[in-house]
């Protein structure tokens, strides 16, 4: 189904939706990329990706994902070593490296994200388990938001669950209290960076209306 382009003629303080072509770029185009040109990615750039990914809405503006750059030799070699053999050279040749992690104690922030619930603090430091939940659901829906935000910025993104996560944290994340769950390769796309699509399930199996 084609949609028209939004009316421009929005309600204030409401943004317009995107036109097809954004709409594609995001979505219906867009790709997970295996491969990427010899293009660098720029510092500024990875920088603009999360200025944008950081608007994701979350469970009371918690906001526990953090990004770990991976950018100099030495960290991309430990990074390669804790990748399985299939992500390894893949993520060794990609232009950037993002390490996706959810921070444990991401409950220390809340007096500055939600003032109004700055009492909830205390309800998570008691609870280890409700901590962890909340910070794993909610990185998880940020990481969504971070791979829209790098497409959208004309970049390709490769996400990658296969990695021992403990040997990343030890490596790189321990003394921060982050725990890592997504690694997201990222480059300027080719022709040879995507695969074929592959089928979608049909509105018969995946949506209802009551």
């Amino acid at each position: 189904m084609t949609l028209t382009a939004p009316d421009t003629d929005t309600t204030p303080g409401f943004p317009a939706g995107l036109d097809e072509a954004a709409r594609a770029a995001l979505f219906t185009d867009a790709r997970t990329a295996n491969a990427f040109s010899d293009e660098p990615v720029t510092n500024e750039e990875l920088t603009a990706a999360w200025d944008l990914a950081k608007w994701a809405p979350t469970q009371a503006n918690f906001q526990p994902l953090r990004v770990l750059f991976v950018q100099s030799d030495e960290g991309r070699a430990k990074l390669v070593d804790a990748m399985y053999d299939g992500n390894k050279d893949k993520t060794l040749a990609a232009p950037a490296v993002a390490v996706l992690a959810f921070d444990k104690n991401f409950h220390n922030h809340i007096p500055t994200v939600m003032p109004p619930m700055a009492a909830m603090q205390g309800m998570f430091e008691d609870n280890a388990e409700l901590r962890s939940n909340t910070a794993s659901f909610n990185s998880a829906l940020q990481a969504g938001y971070f791979v829209l935000a790098v497409r959208s910025l004309g970049l390709a993104a490769g996400p990658m669950g296969g990695f021992d996560s403990a040997a990343v944290d030890a490596a790189f994340l321990d003394e921060d209290n982050w725990q890592s769950f997504l690694v997201i390769n990222i480059g300027h796309p080719t022709e040879a960076s995507f695969r074929d699509r592959m089928p979608r399930l049909d509105h018969s199996e995946t949506i209802r209306f009551a």
